[in-house]
């Protein structure tokens, strides 16, 4: 005879009987509600040729708003360093400066992550502490 056991609802369920290796069949899944029938929205597959695509027209975008930045800020300026004049166009030094600024923290980042790749390569090598 089936055992009966309560389930969620506070019902009688019935289990199938057990097998002679102590492995039942799966239970049934319960009917679809109206929510599980509505269609499965896909995502939608990333592949290389998508994101090419989107690099260029964000690649397009930036380098339209740099020729607008270029136009906008052609006054010349003179900049003197350490003694040194120059006298170049405003957009010139300034996009000189924003090179010069992404290289010093790109050097900054790239000497912490030496840093942290060498304390594992150092706590690999040690045993473990008991």
């Amino acid at each position: 005879m089936p055992e009966q056991i309560p389930n969620q609802a506070g019902t009688a369920g019935t289990l199938p009987p057990p097998s002679a290796n102590g492995s039942a069949p799966p239970p049934t899944a319960p009917p679809p509600t109206a929510a599980a029938a509505a269609p499965v929205r896909r995502r939608r597959l990333r592949t290389s040729i998508s994101s090419a695509r989107t690099a260029l027209i964000v690649s397009v975008l930036a380098l339209i708003v740099l020729v607008v930045f270029i136009i906008q800020n052609a006054d010349a300026v003179k900049i003197s360093f350490f003694g040194a004049q120059v006298r170049v166009s405003l957009a010139v030094a300034l996009l000189i400066a924003l090179i010069a600024g992404a290289l010093l923290m790109a050097a900054a980042g790239t000497a912490r992550i030496t840093q942290l790749r060498m304390v594992m390569r150092r706590d690999r090598r040690r045993p473990p502490q008991a």
